[in-house]
């Protein structure tokens, strides 16, 4: 996996040290959505030309993701390609093997009606939608990345650099103890791209777009770029970073255990049964 044109915003501001958390993060929440435990990870960096305090910087960045997952770096790979990559550019992706027994993949075959999607919050915009974002912020507001942030206290590029959460020890405990169902992480594609993934034939999400609360980013990209409500949740995470499938009777105790882990999360719909011509992930409200 990689981080996308979120890498360009870290070229313009010249700061490498959160984008290798975000690489470390699409890996990882994307195989612990089956209910596996993250082991090792690679990384592999390009460069035009090798620039050791850059290069140090976004392997910091791994590093400090890798903790936050409990994976072991064990190595990688660096590469020097002179005229493939502009002056100050580089690309970043990764690789993560983690395991889990047969008996214990969550694949959402067992999500069954009644069951209740409890969202976690996200960090904010996470690794997904940067080339629209960039577009609104740098090209039509002409926003400088160094001036004040119009709804928080950072700048600009320090809300826009904001690293994907790893939901890692999150999950772990989560599949420990309470019977999760079904898991989904919402990066590309949003909602409505990624829920019907856990959805078996025959059931859909409903899911209340009220139900959250969802970071003030989200509102000013919509307002300023004047993007539908259809697109907002297919481009981007709209809050919700990761998305698990309950038991109803389990959804108070979940909640509980979440807020004690430190992680903001809401019920935020219900399974319901759905027609042949209705999709996996219907929203409301």
């Amino acid at each position: 996996d990689g981080v996308g044109t979120k890498l360009k915003l870290a070229f313009l501001m010249n700061k490498h040290d959160t984008v290798g958390i975000d690489l470390v993060a699409m890996c990882v929440n994307d195989i612990i959505v089956c209910g596996a435990r993250p082991l090792l990870f690679l990384d592999y960096l390009a460069m035009g030309r090798l620039d050791e305090e850059v290069a140090a910087s976004v392997i910091e960045g791994v590093a400090e993701g890798c903790r936050r997952a409990k994976a072991a770096l064990i190595g990688g790979e660096t590469a020097e390609m002179p005229g493939f990559y502009p002056e100050g550019e580089y690309d970043l992706v990764g690789f993560v093997t983690g395991v889990v027994n047969n008996d214990r993949i969550i694949d959402g075959a067992e999500v069954s009606v009644g069951q209740v999607p409890i969202g976690l919050a996200s960090s904010g915009l996470h690794s997904n939608g940067y080339s629209l974002v960039r577009r609104i912020i740098l090209e039509d507001l002409q926003i400088d990345l160094a001036s004040k942030c119009d709804f928080a206290d950072h700048t600009w590029g320090q809300e826009l650099l904001t690293p994907t959460i790893i939901y890692a020890e999150t999950v772990k405990v989560l599949v420990r103890d309470f019977k999760v169902k079904g898991m989904a992480h919402i990066t590309g594609g949003g909602l409505l791209g990624n829920l019907p993934r856990i959805m078996p034939r025959g059931l859909k999400a409903v899911i209340d777009r009220g139900s959250w609360e969802a970071p003030p980013i989200f509102d000013f990209l919509q307002d300023h770029g004047r993007i539908s409500d259809d697109e907002m949740l297919t481009t981007f995470n709209s809050g919700v970073g990761l998305v698990v499938c309950v038991p109803a009777e389990e959804v108070e105790e979940v909640l509980d255990r979440l807020s004690a882990l430190g992680e903001k999360a809401w019920a935020i719909g219900r399974v319901q049964a759905r027609q042949e011509d209705e999709v996996g992930v219907e929203v409301v409200g």
